[in-house]
């Protein structure tokens, strides 16, 4: 009788062992679960506020303007996506090299800071479709101006780092020395302090500073290949990607982005950038 007390007594301990080792892992897939959805339409909606990651210091895409305000073309767009999703906005300031993390971390639901596509990118985050096309200038002072890539071997070329620009002459001019910085009012002080000699990053807001800085030229006006600005979403994250490329669509179409332009970018670029240097044809 012992034997079959002792035998009934292991069996039941078993099957507890087997059952909280099932309710574990049923737990931790609904965490899972629960945390891949975190930032998807219906969450976004449920909770009533999306979050965006935007720069703070890079007019005319995204900063904080004398009022206070934050303002710019990327930060008009947050705008219009919050409000046809129909929930409130929340901004988040991100650096250039950590706004995959934010991502990642659950910090903010989408990236909407001048963020350009990249192979290496795509592999860590899903972008939607672009909204703006872009390619890697270089600025200097124009009584030092450097015309063409050779002038910069041997020499300190400011960027930022997580750029493309960083990318770029890191992979295909192995010659030229790179000081980073992490933001970009790091990287346009350095220039003014002449701890380089030019400065590379996005031609498109380089044309914008050098409007506002006129002892500087953008020498070199594109290197590289054209690439493009689009909103990125956590990896996985359909939900909000099908979203995001539908609205991209939408607003093409409705003429938003050339509205955006006119209102946020034209007036801080000289007469050398077009409307079609920037925004892409409507579809």
């Amino acid at each position: 009788m012992r034997k079959k007390w002792t035998k009934l007594i292991s069996f039941a301990t078993v099957l507890m062992t087997l059952m909280l080792i099932l309710s574990g892992c049923g737990s931790n897939s609904n965490n899972a679960s629960s945390t891949s959805n975190s930032s998807s339409v219906a969450q976004i909606k449920k909770r009533g506020t999306i979050k965006v990651a935007v720069f703070g210091d890079l007019p005319p895409y995204g900063w904080v303007n004398k009022d206070g305000k934050r303002v710019g073309y990327d930060v008009t767009l947050a705008h219009k996506i919050a409000k046809d999703l129909g929930v409130k906005l929340k901004f988040v300031q991100v650096n250039a090299n950590n706004r995959v993390d934010a991502l990642n971390a659950n910090k903010v639901d989408i990236i909407l800071a001048n963020f350009t596509v990249t192979k290496a990118r795509r592999d860590v985050v899903d972008f939607a479709k672009p909204y703006m096309k872009v390619s890697v200038g270089v600025i200097s002072p124009k009584n030092k101006a450097i015309t063409e890539p050779k002038q910069l071997q041997g020499k300190n070329l400011i960027v930022t780092k997580g750029t493309t620009a960083e990318n770029y002459f890191t992979s295909k001019q192995p010659k030229v020395d790179l000081l980073k910085f992490d933001s970009k009012t790091q990287q346009f002080n350095a220039l003014k302090n002449n701890r380089g000699v030019a400065l590379a990053d996005d031609n498109s807001y380089l044309y914008a500073w050098v409007k506002n800085n006129p002892n500087y030229t953008v020498g070199i006006k594109s290197i590289g290949p054209k690439q493009y600005i689009s909103p990125a979403v956590k990896k996985g994250n359909k939900s909000l990607l099908n979203w995001t490329n539908k609205e991209i669509t939408k607003l093409n179409k409705q003429g938003f982005f050339t509205d955006d332009y006119n209102s946020q970018l034209k007036p801080y670029f000289g007469s050398e950038v077009k409307p079609n240097d920037i925004i892409l044809p409507q579809k």
